[in-house]
């Protein structure tokens, strides 16, 4: 467990940061880019539970914080370095427990007939926000991936978290009585 005695180091002021590994690489490069929106995608989500959720989507999404700080250590450690230094990672066990969350959540849900729009109770409003954020993560991480090896369960991970996310604010609107916004194909 890390222990943070100083919130400031000065080391990054020349705009560089460094990995988990001990490399230091500039704070524009695509790996920073990846685990910084995936810092913010986790804000996101720190603000959805603070506006009020559901228990169940609280419970899980309590869970989705922490496991985005593996996510985050994933990344921060180059695949060539974790044999070395073993750190928390994001696994199959991960992905499979967001595939059995949005189970849980969808047959509570009238099937979709109709493509909806970000919208309803704040609070899926906000966790639509999230998901667009982790959309972005994820064409981020595919880029990363395209460049050099990540984490193999990285994108995957990425990609339920979306669906999760698009599941978790429908679940919302109807658990507290909000209708979904339908997009109007014809208007």
């Amino acid at each position: 467990m890390p222990r943070l005695t100083r919130i400031y180091t000065r080391t990054g002021d020349d705009g560089t940061t460094a990995l988990a590994g001990g490399q230091r690489i500039s704070k524009a490069s695509p790996r920073i880019e990846v685990y910084g929106t995936v810092d913010e995608l986790n804000s996101l989500i720190g603000l959805a539970l603070a506006e009020g959720c559901q228990d169940e989507t609280s419970s899980v999404l309590s869970v989705v914080q922490n496991d985005l700080f593996h996510l985050g250590s994933d990344l921060c450690l180059r695949e060539e370095d974790k044999a070395s230094r073993p750190a928390p990672e994001i696994e199959e066990r991960h992905v499979v427990a967001l595939e059995e969350a949005i189970d849980r959540m969808s047959s509570e849900l009238q099937p979709l007939e109709n493509f909806i729009l970000p919208g309803g109770s704040r609070t899926a409003a906000g966790l639509h926000v999230a998901r667009t954020v982790c959309r972005r993560s994820e064409r981020l991480a595919v880029a990363l991936s395209q460049e050099e090896a990540i984490g193999r369960w990285v994108i995957r991970y990425l990609n339920r978290l979306s669906d999760l996310l698009f599941t978790a604010a429908r679940f919302e609107n109807a658990r507290c009585g909000e209708r979904d916004v339908l997009w109007d194909s014809r208007a």
